[in-house]
């Protein structure tokens, strides 16, 4: 092995998915394939190839049953992903967040490896965006 390629998100809506994270957070579409079974809806930071599936519980990974108790689980918040990205500038990344109506679950706070807050995607997913510290 040599690198993490993709990660998985669940979702509730894809197009609610991508007014989020390309609308409001800047991520680009990397994919977006309807391959019948299934939308394949990935995005990835402009210049990094790693991607982000943004995906609907249902078949092929889940059956029926388990594809609605996620659901469930993810519109009560007891659910989800969790992403970790860097910025420049986390107050202003903040500030910027925050006029687009990004949910906050707290704001920029220094701690001793950067300055760093949390948001929430409409699914509940967690996300915390750092401005790291260089800790050469």
């Amino acid at each position: 092995m040599n690198m993490i390629s993709r990660s998985q998100l669940f979702v509730l809506d894809q197009d609610e998915a991508l007014d989020f994270y390309v609308g409001k957070l800047g991520l680009e579409v990397s994919l977006d394939q309807d391959l019948g079974f299934m939308r394949w809806l990935t995005v990835n930071l402009p210049g990094d190839t790693r991607e982000i599936l943004l995906e609907k519980p249902g078949p092929p990974s889940l059956d029926p049953a388990t594809a609605e108790q996620v659901r469930e689980l993810l519109t009560k918040g007891a659910a989800g992903g969790f992403l970790f990205m860097t910025t420049d500038d986390a107050h202003k990344t903040y500030e910027d967040l925050v006029a687009k109506g990004v949910e906050v679950t707290d704001g920029p706070t220094e701690q001793p490896y950067g300055i760093d807050f949390g948001i929430r995607d409409p699914f509940g997913n967690k996300i915390r965006i750092g401005q790291m510290f260089d800790q050469g």
